[in-house]
């Protein structure tokens, strides 16, 4: 099936949806020019990071959370660098025009709610939101960014507590769980965007799903959480260019 045709059979899919439920993952970010974080000349490596995983460990944070802020500096500024995809803004304008339910995203980076996105559900956390470790204020995105880079480990300008990024770390559990859940749950379509489907529990909610699974990504997807029967169409695509033929069918942007 070549990919205008997917792109006209998604956007049918689309039209008679009114809950729609996206899951975004890594292929998006990437899409949009970030870094991966292990590959040769992934965030890790031009950091200056051996041990990488004791970045987003926990108890290394509580114990030296400098080691933490030095890799988000470098994280922050390639972030300064890009820009929300046109896939991030075809989902935020599924959302403006009220047919989107909600976006499941495993990514960090809080380019989503750049684009416009506010039913945001970030399972692994993210940067757009930030708390003192010690009272608990919440800090907003433009103040925790101007912090991370004119500090070494920025604190709370009330009691001087560090400052963490709504980030998952290893040793602590995913956020909103129960909420992607009922997401999937109530979704009469379901996307996933950017995933490979092999990091849980992410990888498990498309099947909670009793909607038509639409997966959208450039290259393999796992099957073992989602059979390749259970998907309604499948483009292994460019994402971007995916969307822009489907938004030629839907005139949403």
């Amino acid at each position: 099936m070549s990919m205008e045709i997917q792109a006209k059979k998604c956007a049918d899919l689309i039209r008679k949806s009114k809950r729609i439920a996206l899951l975004s993952g890594a292929g998006l970010s990437t899409a949009a020019g970030i870094q991966d974080f292990r590959g040769p000349n992934g965030l890790y490596r031009t950091a200056g990071f051996e041990n990488a995983e004791q970045i987003f460990d926990i108890n290394t944070f509580h114990n030296d959370p400098s080691i933490f802020y030095r890799f988000h500096r470098a994280f922050l500024s390639a972030l300064d660098e890009v820009k929300p995809t046109f896939a991030h803004q075809f989902f935020a304008s599924l959302e403006k025009e009220g047919s989107l339910a909600g976006i499941i995203t495993q990514n960090i980076d809080s380019l989503h709610q750049r684009a416009g996105s506010e039913k945001v559900l970030e399972i692994h956390g993210g940067i757009w939101d930030t708390t003192c470790t010690e009272c608990g204020k919440a800090v907003d995105f433009e103040t925790s960014h101007r912090l991370t880079l004119e500090e070494d480990v920025p604190k709370c300008a009330d009691c001087k507590g560090v400052l963490k990024p709504e980030i998952v770390f290893f040793g602590e559990s995913v956020m909103q769980l129960g909420e992607c859940q009922q997401l999937a749950e109530i979704a009469d379509l379901f996307f996933v965007v950017g995933s490979s489907l092999v990091v849980t529990p992410a990888a498990i909610l498309p099947s909670l799903s009793s909607a038509p699974i639409v997966v959208v990504n450039l290259g393999e997807v796992s099957p073992i959480y989602l059979p390749a029967e259970r998907i309604s169409l499948h483009a292994d695509s460019d994402i971007d260019t995916f969307f822009m033929a489907v938004n030629d069918e839907l005139g949403l942007l």
